[in-house]
């Protein structure tokens, strides 16, 4: 059997380039879907380079935190075409 961790990363690791999933998402499809908050404490974690953590963001389309900063997670998002580019003043 897996751990809840395992799980995580799983779902993590499926999700396409150019896609999100809310943290809350993340929890739901690994079987526990009132486990948010561990999934964004497995994502703090995270340094697998096969696991796109930047992928996961808040439900309310927010960012959230990325353990290599929230502006190289930004930038990875706009790269993949998930996020658009802040437009310049």
């Amino acid at each position: 059997m897996s751990t809840f961790s395992d799980k995580v990363l799983q779902v993590v690791r499926a999700i396409p380039r150019g896609s999100t999933l809310s943290y809350r998402e993340v929890a739901k499809r690994a079987g526990s879907p009132r486990a948010f908050r561990a999934v964004g404490s497995i994502m703090r974690q995270n340094f697998l380079p096969d696991v796109p953590c930047h992928r996961v963001i808040c439900s309310d389309g927010s960012l959230g935190q990325y353990n290599r900063g929230v502006e190289k997670k930004r930038a990875l998002l706009v790269a993949e075409g998930a996020l658009k580019a802040k437009p310049r003043r």
